[in-house]
C-alpha cells in the first residue's frame, strides 16, 4: 500500500514597509501566515513548510541591529508556541523558520519542527552563512549552525531541513539523506539575477543524488527600500527521480501542494543503488582540504 503524504509550501510577500516598527511587521506577517496555514489545512496538507524567516522581510539586505528585535527563543518563543497550537488544531506537521535568540546577543537562522500533535520535535540551525553582494549580509545576524544535520520522525514521515544558502553545499543534503530523511525542505529567500539559473537545477540534482523528495520554497515580491532584486517565488516539489511535481507562481502568495508517495524512494533506490555503492572510506580528503 502506497505511503502518500500531502505536503505544502507557503510562499508569501512581505506586508509592511521595513521602516515600520519590527513588532508590527512581525505581527502582520504572522497574521498573514495563519490564514495561509488555514488554507493549507483546507487543502488537506499534512506536512507544511514556511519560507525562510517567514515573519518579516529579508532584512539581511542591510546591516542594522534593529532586526535583532525580531529574534526569539526556540522552542519557548511565542511564534513556536503559536505554531504548536495550529499544528495540533489541524493535525499538521509544520516547519517554522524563525530568527532564533539562543543567548543574549547570540542569534541563529533556525527552523523549528512541530509534529501533528503539537509536540516540538527539535530544530535545525542554518549551517552555511553567506556574506556577499548584493545585500546578503547574513554574518551580521547569524552564527553558523551547531546542531549538525538532524532529521525528524513525524507522524507522516521523516523529514530534514536545509535553509537557503545551504543548498549550494551537497554534503549536508547527503548527510540528511543518510540520517533517514525522506523529504528535505529548503526554505529560502533568493532573488532573480543572482541564483535563479540554479533554482531548478541544484535541488532536482540533490533529489536524484540522494533519492529523496525535496520541497524548495522562495518568497515573492520586491522589498523596498533595499530593492536587491525580485524574490521570484516558483516554490516547488521534486521527486527522487528529479521530476517536478508542483510549482508555484512567480509573483503570487500561494500554498503549493503535492502528494508525495514515500514508497517511491525504495523503488528508486532499488533501481539506482547509490546508497549501496557509496565509498565513504575514500572521501576523507573532503574534510581535510
Amino acid at each position: 500500500m502506497a505511503r502518500i503524504v500531502r505536503c505544502g509550501l507557503i510562499q508569501a510577500s512581505n506586508v509592511l514597509h521595513p521602516d515600520s516598527p519590527v513588532a508590527d511587521i512581525k505581527k502582520a506577517m504572522i497574521d498573514k501566515h495563519v490564514k495561509l496555514i488555514e488554507e493549507a489545512a483546507a487543502k488537506g496538507v499534512q506536512i507544511l513548510c514556511l519560507q525562510e524567516i517567514f515573519y518579516g522581510p529579508y532584512f539581511c539586505a542591510e546591516q542594522t541591529i534593529k532586526w535583532y528585535e525580531s529574534a526569539e527563543p526556540v522552542p519557548n518563543g511565542p511564534t513556536t508556541v503559536l505554531m504548536q497550537e495550529l499544528a495540533k488544531k489541524h493535525r499538521m506537521v509544520i516547519v517554522v523558520p524563525v530568527y532564533e535568540e539562543d543567548l543574549a546577543g547570540v542569534y541563529y537562522n533556525t527552523a523549528a519542527v512541530i509534529d501533528a500533535d503539537g509536540k516540538y520535535l527539535g530544530k535545525y540551525r542554518k549551517n552555511h552563512i553567506p556574506h556577499c553582494n548584493p545585500g546578503f549580509w547574513e554574518k551580521f545576524y547569524f552564527k553558523p549552525g551547531n546542531l549538525g544535520y538532524p532529521t525528524f520522525k513525524t507522524a507522516y514521515g521523516t523529514i530534514g531541513v536545509y535553509i537557503c544558502y545551504d543548498r549550494h553545499f551537497p554534503e549536508g543534503m547527503r548527510l540528511l539523506a543518510m540520517n533517514g530523511a525522506e523529504i528535505i525542505f529548503n526554505p529560502s529567500a533568493t532573488v532573480a539575477g543572482l541564483s535563479e539559473y540554479l533554482w531548478k537545477l541544484e535541488q532536482p540534482a540533490h533529489a536524484v543524488a540522494n533519492q529523496v523528495y525535496v520541497g524548495a520554497i522562495n518568497r515573492v515580491g520586491t522589498e523596498a527600500p533595499w530593492n536587491i532584486g525580485e524574490f521570484y517565488g516558483q516554490s516547488y516539489f521534486v521527486n527522487p527521480r528529479g521530476e517536478f511535481m508542483a510549482t508555484g507562481s512567480r509573483d503570487q502568495d500561494e500554498v503549493v501542494v503535492a502528494d508525495l508517495d514515500l514508497d517511491v524512494i525504495r523503488d528508486v533506490r532499488n533501481t539506482w543503488q547509490f546508497m549501496r555503492d557509496r565509498r565513504p572510506e575514500t572521501y576523507g580528503d573532503m574534510v581535510r582540504i
